[in-house]
């Protein structure tokens, strides 16, 4: 069974790291069940694996926080769902590729819910929309806009930390930082694109969407190695 927990208000997010690392070692050990955790941080910035200083453009703005989780810089705050997932990825196939793709996965089929195609990109973290609304670049490519970021951890094959879907953020937060290193696209929210949706409709589409993903538990063999950090 995989227990759904909602926090309401703002959580610290140096609280949310230590309650994630102390519910992982408890699944690992066979002690607790895997853990769905839905919540939103006040703003701050936290800096992965493969954070550049150079992409930190606003330091003083909001607290910084290293992280352990794979990528670069990413922002949290209000009005963006973040999904923590303490799941045991061992016991699903010990495929930690195939882990993090049922990910995009899942958050391509909770947009599918609200109207919206999500698309992941080689080279280019996190999910992302379409902007034919916008100019194209200047190379002639489509605009798009990231609308959802996704960053783990393994430890004793665990997995923690998660993924972001930005519902209803203050955009300009994001001006801070070069989110995830890349600087030629934007940043665009539910409710950017028009759509009149809460953080309570963004849940109930993620839960209802979890079991399609997630529900058989097989995930397949895994050539990757215990306590990997990495993010797409």
């Amino acid at each position: 069974m995989v227990e759904w927990r909602i926090s309401g208000g703002l959580t610290e997010y140096d609280e949310a790291v230590a309650a994630m690392e102390a519910r992982a070692a408890a699944i690992a050990a066979g002690k607790a069940e895997e853990l769905i955790w839905l919540l939103e941080h006040p703003p701050l910035y936290t800096a992965g694996t493969s954070a550049k200083p150079a992409d930190l453009k606003d330091p003083e703005r909001f607290p910084v926080f290293e992280t352990k989780r794979g990528g670069q810089y990413t922002y949290h705050g209000p009005g963006q769902r973040v999904v923590y997932v303490m799941l045991d990825v061992g016991a699903r196939g010990r495929d930690v590729r195939c882990f993090v793709q049922d990910l995009e996965r899942w958050v391509i089929a909770t947009l599918a819910e609200f109207g919206l195609t999500g698309h992941i990109r080689d080279g280019r973290v996190g999910v992302w929309i379409e902007r034919p609304d916008k100019p194209a670049l200047g190379d002639g490519t489509r605009a798009e806009d990231k609308i959802a970021a996704i960053g783990i951890r393994l430890r004793k094959w665990v997995s923690f930390h998660g993924i972001s879907i930005n519902v209803e953020p203050d955009l300009e937060h994001f001006d801070g930082i070069v989110p995830c290193g890349i600087t030629q696209y934007g940043v665009t929210s539910l409710v950017d694109l028009g759509l009149p949706v809460t953080m309570e409709d963004v849940d109930v589409a993620l839960r209802r969407t979890f079991e399609d993903v997630f529900g058989d538990g097989a995930t397949g063999a895994s050539h990757c190695v215990r306590d990997a950090a990495l993010q797409r």
